[in-house]
């Protein structure tokens, strides 16, 4: 197989094709007394088929994994160029060329060696006595019933998934059956690289192709970084398969050579592998549609105000197995390196990153520590609304389509919320993903470790997107209140700050006030009124102006102060101070004009108006 080294100990191999190599194919009895007299560094070169060069042009009819047979006799009158035939072939894609040199060419040209040698091209003498017809049926026996095992071995390994399909199995039980086939660990990842299903692979999450995690937090696989086929990372062999359905990417399959390494039917049984997990992936979605509607609608309603009894509303999210009543429940998590949510993907990547967005049960081999759920006194509620950020592009991962943004951004905060604590309530709303988060007294670090798993490679693909925190309630009924807040808080953070903002709602200070303003025109013709010649947008006068009433707000008129800030002199300070005034009325001598103008500077902060 070809081979690519790096500088990271990491080779990278196409998957081996059903064939021989050169050495095996020079083991056949047709052969017997041949012998390879240059390019020995292409021995494993594979053949996969044997052509016979009876023209001197021969390159129109030759294909990629050709054995070439020729006695010279095309090229008995001029045998210089056969020194260029070689690399010719090499570009070609050939595997060797086998000569019978004595009858017509005579020796070999010490030039013709050479080449071959300088390209690893291997060429091969031919004793006087081999015939090309042997050749042939050898050959292409030998490769036939090679063949013939591939086949039966995949066909064994589809049939054996496939039979666990149809009893209802799912991805951790064709991971388990697929590992015992192949002797090593397998995973199944979604296309961003969470873990899905596995057996066995808490003794490969070591290795550099998945993302170090801490000890409470599942390894990734860098599905970014790892193409399909065989790579080989510091000595450990593995297989990747895209996992495929309606041209949509659900995931990768992955499995690592065990007792031995990997051949061509162990590519061929892992792709056969892939489609039966496609089926699983597809027949939990259509379960999670379900599911996820139901949970999604009962959560919008909760917090639009539509349930008349709280309490009631609580006692039934309890059997949607959410816990937002009084007083709190044993903690939740995950154990070990698998997830139990067919998770998103890139983006990703980014994001990028889709998931096969279901809900699977696979049993991991690590547990991972349980975290201590806060105690009753300092448990609160808060509301977290994420909205993918407008005016971005999707860049495919791959030639297969990924799921909608929509659908892969709600599938992430599903993966990481339900690894965290499984029993607070998230749900996708169109444009949003809303998430109902049990917190002590500060909400900022736990909202932070979500946002920063969710982003980017962490499964929420490579689409920015922004945040927005309520202020922390005690009880279910102050939640649609709650969502409210964390709406406004996540429009006014992107206005403020732009893409990727993360804003809570109780540090909005006075744009709290302002978001509850809902015509923007209203908003415009205020700060135009207020600030008067000052409102001129591109004016590079009057932004330098804006500036210096800002910083002298900003120091509550101290002018000595302001103009240290600003670099002024004392006196250049009072000038513009006067400019200013001209313009927008005495703010030195009225607070209220003052208050006036502080917020109509604020509203210019503000973006999209």
């Amino acid at each position: 197989m070809a081979a690519k080294h790096g500088s990271t100990g990491e080779t990278t191999m196409t998957a081996t094709p059903i064939g021989l190599t050169v050495t095996q194919t020079l083991a056949l009895p047709a052969l017997a007394g041949a012998r390879i007299v240059a390019g020995h560094a292409g021995h494993d070169r594979v053949v996969e088929r044997v052509n016979v060069m009876e023209v001197p042009d021969i390159l129109p009819w030759v294909k990629p994994k050709e054995l070439l047979l020729t006695t010279g006799y095309p090229l008995r009158h001029s045998p210089s160029p056969l020194t260029d035939l070689i690399g010719d072939l090499d570009r070609a894609g050939l595997s060797a060329i086998a000569i019978k040199p004595h009858r017509y060419l005579g020796d070999l040209p010490p030039e013709l060696l050479a080449a071959a040698d300088a390209l690893g091209f291997p060429v091969i003498e031919l004793p006087e006595g081999v015939a090309f017809d042997d050749i042939l049926t050898d050959v292409l026996s030998d490769i036939l019933d090679r063949q013939s095992a591939v086949l039966a071995r995949v066909d064994h390994v589809h049939r054996s998934l496939a039979q666990i399909a149809l009893e209802g199995g799912g991805l951790a039980e064709l991971t388990a059956e697929l590992a015992h086939i192949l002797g090593g660990p397998v995973l199944v990842t979604t296309p961003d690289g969470r873990v899905l299903a596995e057996c066995g692979a808490e003794t490969v999450c070591h290795l550099p192709c998945f993302d170090a995690a801490p000890e409470d937090a599942d390894h990734r696989l860098r599905t970014e970084a790892e193409q399909p086929g065989l790579t080989t990372h510091h000595g450990a062999q593995h297989a990747l398969v895209p996992i495929v359905a309606g041209r949509v990417d659900h995931g990768r399959l992955v499995a690592f050579a065990g007792r031995r390494a990997f051949d061509a039917a162990d590519v061929a049984a892992l792709e056969r592998a892939a489609t039966v997990a496609a089926l699983a992936v597809l027949k939990q979605l259509a379960v999670a549609a379900v599911e996820d509607k139901y949970r999604a609608d009962f959560l919008r309603d909760l917090l639009t105000g539509r349930l008349d009894d709280p309490q009631s509303a609580a006692a039934h999210a309890a059997t949607l197995g959410w816990d937002i009543g009084p007083g709190h429940a044993p903690g939740h998590s995950n154990g070990g390196i698998t997830r139990t949510a067919i998770g998103a993907g890139n983006g990703s990547p980014t994001g990028a990153n889709t998931r096969a967005d279901a809900t699977v049960t696979a049993t991991s081999a690590a547990t991972r520590p349980t975290p201590k759920p806060p105690t009753p006194d300092s448990r609160h509620l808060v509301v977290l609304v994420a909205e993918l950020d407008p005016g971005q592009s999707v860049l495919p991962a791959s030639q297969h389509a990924l799921r909608p943004a929509r659908e892969r951004f709600a599938a992430a905060w599903q993966t990481v919320v339900a690894a965290r604590d499984r029993t607070n309530p998230v749900a996708g709303f169109n444009q949003e993903v809303v998430v109902v988060l049990k917190t002590g007294d500060d909400p900022d670090p736990q909202v932070r470790s979500l946002i920063a798993e969710v982003s980017g490679t962490g499964g929420g693909g490579r689409r920015t997107f922004s945040t927005g925190v309520s202020r922390r309630v005690a009880t279910v009924a102050d939640l649609p209140a709650a969502y409210e807040e964390a709406r406004r808080a996540v429009r006014m953070g992107r206005r403020l700050n732009g893409p990727g903002s993360v804003a809570h709602f109780d540090a909005l200070g006075v744009y709290r006030l302002l978001s509850l303003v809902p015509d923007p025109d209203e908003l415009r013709d205020f700060a135009r009124q207020t600030l008067k010649g000052l409102a001129a947008d591109g004016d590079p006068d009057a932004e330098d102006l804006r500036m210096t009433l800002e910083v002298l707000l900003d120091t509550n008129l101290n002018v000595a102060e302001a103009a240290r800030r600003l670099h002024f002199h004392y006196n250049t300070l009072r000038y513009r101070i006067g400019k200013i005034e001209r313009l927008v009325g005495p703010f030195m001598e009225r607070p209220d004009l003052r208050l006036d103008l502080s917020v109509a500077l604020r509203i210019l902060h503000m973006r999209g108006l």
